[in-house]
């Protein structure tokens, strides 16, 4: 399968340059064709597609004005343009947004594929440059790696990144007979079945008086001034660091999910719905559910392990794991309960685990709903 291995180079000047330029006309493609897509449309009634604006670059490349884009690689410049056609569909089939302008502040990235760069004694050569780039090769890639392509990304914080993506074959890890239930929450990121907590380093929150005093830094600078410029790009690297201390973690607790159980049972939840609470919003964006829930499915399809997406409906944390009896309600602020059935003394996320394991387990022997559908009939009456 295709497996991309990310790694931070440091470009020469002239690289950096040339790099910029190829960034910044990628750029330039993108959104005069996506204007150019919309114009069509709501002008004229008519649906543009991937042909025509390579046709409407081939004109662009001739005007005086916009010469500048023949001093780069043509092949980044066809790949954006594959890019905003994928985009499109996406929107027309209801799995997207309808796409959007490129911004200079967000970086930007360029993708090279074979005809645009060379792989050769474990060096890289892109288009139109001499000198290999300077990768810092923290990890090496896999013997006979044959790479397709490569794409080159500037980071708001003005760092240089590069993806290789790769034809590699991802040996399964052994079987066992370990299953495990995961309950995602705020204080502790996630609570498993068998009673172990994985704590959340919300790096957000720590990080909250540093973001403030930057902000605040920012704001008494003049714009378009240099010392707002030096502002601005200190306050992008703090939210740079703040995301990589979270993704960090995210991937050595997935890795170790993965790695430990064969089976791994978790939520399907609203998170969209749950930002619509101001008092938890910042918090639950912080923990970044979905893209643990994004993580484990990838490299559960990586290692031949199985991971169940349960209901959101499904009311784990009120349910007795002992006796299935259903609690009328259970407010947040509840994180031990007795069931009044059975006795049991419950640790709630401990018990919302266990519920959501079983289920897990239960869909995937018998294929059972999680829920029963209520009749027309039922429905009338209420």
């Amino acid at each position: 399968m295709e497996k991309a291995f990310r790694y931070r180079f440091y470009p020469t000047p002239e690289q950096e340059n040339l790099l910029r330029r190829t960034v910044g006309c990628v750029r330039l493609v993108y959104n005069k064709a996506l204007n150019y897509r919309t114009e069509s449309f709501y002008g004229e009634g008519l649906r543009i597609s991937y042909n025509q604006t390579s046709s409407a670059l081939t004109q662009w490349k001739k005007q005086e004005e916009l010469h500048f884009l023949n001093e780069v690689s043509s092949v980044p410049l066809q790949q954006v343009l594959r890019h905003l056609q994928s985009a499109f569909n996406n929107f027309f089939e209801g799995r997207a947004k309808y796409p959007s302008f490129k911004k200079k502040r967000g970086g930007g990235s360029a993708e090279f594929t074979r005809a645009a760069f060379r792989y050769r004694n474990g060096k890289i050569y892109l288009a139109k440059c001499d000198q290999p780039l300077d990768i810092r090769w923290s990890r090496q890639l896999p013997k006979y790696a044959d790479p397709s392509n490569v794409t080159v990304r500037l980071t708001p914080s003005g760092r240089w990144y590069i993806s290789i993506l790769c034809h590699v074959k991802i040996v399964a890890l052994p079987q066992t007979t370990q299953r495990i239930g995961l309950d995602m929450g705020i204080s502790t990121l996630v609570t498993a079945s068998d009673g172990q907590k994985f704590t959340n380093p919300k790096s957000l929150r720590k990080a909250h008086k540093k973001l403030r005093r930057l902000n605040k830094a920012l704001a008494r600078k003049e714009k378009g001034s240099n010392n707002r410029y030096k502002a601005g790009l200190a306050l992008t690297k703090q939210h740079a660091r703040i995301a990589n201390i979270r993704q960090n973690n995210l991937h050595q607790l997935t890795t170790k999910l993965i790695h430990e159980n064969q089976m791994i049972v978790v939520e399907t939840l609203n998170v969209k719905g749950m930002l619509a609470n101001r008092k938890l919003a910042q918090a639950i964006s912080d923990a970044s559910w979905g893209e643990l829930v994004r993580q484990l499915d990838y490299k559960a399809n990586w290692y031949g392990r199985n991971l169940v997406k349960i209901d959101q409906w499904f009311p784990s944390s009120k349910r007795c794991s002992s006796c299935e009896y259903v609690m009328d309600k259970m407010p947040l602020n509840v994180r031990e309960w007795e069931c009044p059935k059975c006795g049991t003394s419950h640790d709630r996320d401990v018990n919302a685990a266990r519920n959501i394991l079983a289920v897990g387990q239960t869909v995937t022997a018998c294929g059972a709903t999680i829920r029963p559908k209520r009749s027309l009939a039922s429905r009338r009456v209420q």
